[in-house]
């Protein structure tokens, strides 16, 4: 499943993040990026998933809908994080001073990362190699998956 791939890979490089300069603000803004980047790509795959457990809340739903929506099916989801998440990925745009930068990067890198891994672990669990194989996609809409 592609958006799944999508997922896997990105956090794959969202894991390097502790070992970087983050004293260098160009590396800090790098890092929160990653971090938008990786909050997409799971609720959308959140989203696609929510489409092949037959939820309606998939055709329209924003971001905090598909959130709520997941947290009824994947209990291995910590739903408080995933809001924080969501209103820091709203807020990185108002990120200005290294300070508050920094602040995030942590969170992003000692909150946020254990959380995506979660996600990515129990995701497996329940659909295990159905995420892995490009195939995959046919079991859902060319919709659900592009």
């Amino acid at each position: 499943m592609r958006k799944f791939e999508n997922y896997d890979a990105s956090l794959k490089v969202l894991r390097e993040a502790p070992s970087q300069d983050l004293s260098n603000e160009f590396v800090l803004g790098g890092v929160i990026d990653k971090f938008s980047l990786q909050f997409e790509l799971g609720w959308k795959l959140l989203k696609a998933l929510l489409a092949y457990e037959g939820s309606s809340v998939s055709a329209t739903g924003s971001p905090r809908d598909i959130l709520k929506e997941a947290f009824r099916y994947y209990d291995f989801m910590d739903d408080a994080l995933w809001l924080s998440m969501l209103r820091d990925r709203n807020n990185t745009a108002h990120v200005y001073d290294a300070r508050a930068a920094r602040r995030l990067a942590d969170t992003v890198i000692g909150v946020y990362l254990p959380e995506f891994e979660r996600l990515r672990d129990g995701l497996l669990a329940r659909y295990g190699a159905m995420l892995m194989e490009p195939d995959a996609a046919a079991a859902m809409t060319s919709h659900d998956v592009e």
